[in-house]
């Protein structure tokens, strides 16, 4: 393990955070916003600990797994950690648990938040509470990856430790050059969501701030009543194509940009998404009609915009969905556990998981009636190599198993079970809002600050989809280090 290597890059992307934070500064100064000096004090901090870093580490070594794991679990805990400082300083988030929460919740575009009143915020803080959901949508290892230019071949241990999915590939013959490519799309359909939703009728600054919020399908709003609050056909429309957008595979549209739109209804991945959005939305209009009574196009509007929203991970409300009936309910919840296509911003299993898992289960039907069949999973005409496989059933059986254990934790603060498992996936999967004590219509804040505690590390880990962090704890992760210290300590060899 080369930590001096790792502190090196480590201290590179928080000096490069710590600019970040000149974007709601130069805000609250042409505002003249006096938190202009938290901003000022939050830089400063933040600065320093990247520059002490980088004063302890190497950048010369060659950068391999190990350190692209602690890298970027580093980054993401650091950046966590210090983009809380605005929010605490300023005194709007008073408990630095809570402004950790709120952070984390924006970088790893959950969009659970534990702030009552919005809009009572300074527009500096909700532009930079946006703009940490804009950062981590696409990735902060990966925006880093654009500006640093003499990794080489290295780079692709920090690609895979941020964007561990079983279908991200290198579409590029340079890793670089993919984030690139990625960015770029990113950046320009981000400015034409900003130009439509003004065109709409939505001003500027909320017009920015739900456009980084959209194509991150993070779901933080500067409006308490979320989407709900415009009450506007138009705006909500723009708003869906933009999540289910950002929910697809960015690396497809790559491809798609290079070999044109046919190459999209080719992909298995991306058409079941189609599917399951219209199905699900039509399905849930269907039953608000027959159960609540609600007109069937008002119903197919609301239940459009949640299914898109929540299967995204976005969490964007135009509804109350709390108060759907049971089987509209049951159905969210499956589809916040779905989640979008490998290679997007959203959170949740992915699709693609879900299609390997099933072909498998197809042939493993098949061999039980011919024991000596041989069949191999193919997705797209594409063999899926046993290592893929093998991975994707590990994952599933680690996200159970997380999933089972936070809620046990969560419970025992005095969830009532259904809160508590809504709760959980909503926070794994990178939803942000749940039912009941977390449902869309209030927010954390009333939480525990142990199930807090608890909501934060599966935001960790379900933005970087649970290995990249799980694998720290495994000792043999820092055995070459702690065999080569304690020889040197020994002075043996």
């Amino acid at each position: 393990m080369r930590l001096k290597i790792v502190a090196g890059l480590l201290g590179k992307i928080v000096c490069a955070f710590a600019l970040v934070m000149i974007v709601p500064l130069l805000y609250a100064v042409a505002q003249n916003e006096p938190i202009s000096i938290t901003f000022c004090l939050s830089m400063a901090i933040t600065g320093a600990v990247g520059l002490l870093l980088r004063y302890y580490g190497d950048m010369s070594g060659h950068i391999g797994a190990r350190e692209g794991y602690l890298i970027v679990s580093g980054a993401w805990f650091l950046t966590s950690l210090l983009g809380a400082l605005p929010y605490w300083l300023s005194g709007w988030v008073p408990f630095y648990l809570d402004a950790v929460f709120e952070t984390v919740s924006g970088l790893t575009t959950t969009g659970a938040s534990i702030i009552n009143d919005v809009e009572i915020l300074p527009e500096s803080l909700l532009l930079w509470r946006s703009l940490t959901h804009w950062l981590g949508g696409m990735g902060i290892i990966v925006l880093f990856l654009v500006f640093l230019t003499n990794l080489g071949a290295d780079a692709v241990n920090l690609f895979k430790a941020e964007s561990p999915g079983p279908t991200v590939e290198r579409v590029m013959p340079r890793i670089r050059h993919m984030a690139i490519a990625l960015w770029k799309i990113y950046v320009v359909f981000t400015f034409v969501q900003i130009a439509l939703l003004c065109l709409a009728g939505m001003n500027l600054f909320d017009s920015i701030n739900h456009s980084f919020a959209t194509m991150a399908t993070g779901g933080f709003s500067t409006k308490n009543s979320s989407i709900k609050y415009y009450d506007n056909l138009y705006i909500e429309l723009i708003i869906c194509f933009f999540m289910f957008f950002a929910g697809g595979n960015f690396g497809l549209y790559y491809l798609v940009w290079k070999k044109g739109i046919e190459r999209l209804f080719r992909d298995t991945e991306f058409k079941l998404y189609l599917a399951i959005v219209l199905g699900s939305s039509l399905v849930i209009a269907l039953f608000l009609h027959l159960q609540s009574g609600t007109d069937f196009l008002t119903g197919l509007r609301g239940s459009l915009f949640t299914v898109i929203s929540l299967m995204t991970t976005t969490g964007f409300a135009t509804a109350d969905f709390d108060q759907w009936p049971p089987i509209a309910k049951i159905m969210l919840f499956m589809l916040m556990l779905l989640g979008g296509c490998a290679g997007s911003t959203a959170g949740g299993v992915k699709i693609i998981r879900v299609i390997i898992l099933l072909k498998d289960a197809v042939i493993s039907l098949l061999q039980s009636i011919h024991p000596k069949l041989v069949k191999t999973i193919k997705v797209d005409g594409r063999p899926v190599e046993f290592g893929v496989l093998h991975n994707i059933l590990q994952f599933f059986f680690l996200y159970i198993v997380i999933f089972l254990v936070s809620t046990v934790l969560v419970s025992a603060t005095g969830l009532v079970p259904f809160d508590a498992m809504s709760a959980v996936i909503a926070t794994l999967s990178n939803v942000g809002p749940g039912f009941g004590v977390v449902g869309p219509t209030v927010t954390y804040a009333e939480v525990h600050p142990f199930a807090k505690a608890v909501f934060i590390v599966d935001m960790l880990l379900g933005r970087l989809e649970l290995f990249t962090v799980l694998v720290l704890f495994h000792p043999e992760f820092w055995q070459p280090y702690m065999t080569r210290k304690a020889i040197v300590s020994t002075g043996k060899g």
